[in-house]
């Protein structure tokens, strides 16, 4: 067992999280795609494969179990979740939810063309038929899904905002931030809720983390 895949296996433990071990290569696999591709496209402001493992995956699959408990409420539409990861870059934390997630489908947008190509890349070599990569503005889209995740994507407003359109029926916006954001909750609109926030332990990461869930208020 190479060290990356040994520090990998025990934040996966720290976390509480149990995958399969091809689910396990194929964030590995990711891994190296992130490596190769920075190099030419500068995906990532992080170079380090053990930094890329922490402040990257290890930050993204904190949010698994967390996802898995709203996952559980949340209705299905013609029998799916979908969730839409905005701003998404090199596929942070879209393609390492498409990973632990293979019955959830995933649509990483990002408005630069390289990184929804690089996503492509990636569904297409670790054979993952239920994450697309998609190039626009996510203000454009016009399908709706239950989740719409960001990760240090925008303040909470603009985030909201952009993606109001894109958000399903009783579908919920999940946030991942590094301290909890009190300015920007308070700066939300009348119309969307904060309904839950939770403290994120990434392991080997000394930072604060966070993860806020909203939703749209009912009108009366």
């Amino acid at each position: 067992m190479c060290a990356l895949e040994a520090t990998l296996r025990s934040g996966l433990s720290q976390l509480s999280l149990v995958l399969g071990d091809a689910q396990v290569g194929q964030l590995l696999d990711y891994l190296h795609l992130i490596q190769k591709w920075t190099k030419v496209y500068n995906l990532t402001a992080v170079r380090n494969p053990e930094e890329m493992l922490t402040h990257h995956l290890l930050d993204s699959l904190a949010v698994v179990m967390p996802l898995r408990r709203q996952v559980q409420a949340l209705p299905a539409v013609d029998g799916e979740i979908r969730l839409l990861d905005v701003g998404s870059g090199a596929g942070l934390p879209g393609v390492v939810v498409a990973i632990c997630f293979p019955e959830m489908v995933v649509h990483c947008v990002d408005t630069v063309a390289k990184k929804a190509a690089f996503v492509q890349q990636v569904a297409a070599q670790l054979r993952l038929p239920n994450l697309r990569g998609l190039h626009a503005r996510v203000e454009s889209l016009t399908d709706k899904y239950q989740i719409i995740s960001s990760r240090a994507f925008a303040s909470l407003i603009d985030f909201t905002n952009w993606s109001g359109a894109a958000l399903a029926e009783q579908g919920v916006w999940m946030a991942m931030k590094g301290r909890r954001p009190l300015d920007e909750i308070a700066a939300l609109p009348s119309g969307v809720e904060v309904f839950h926030v939770e403290p994120l332990v990434v392991p080997g990461l000394d930072a604060e983390r966070c993860l806020l869930w909203m939703r749209r208020l009912k009108s009366d």
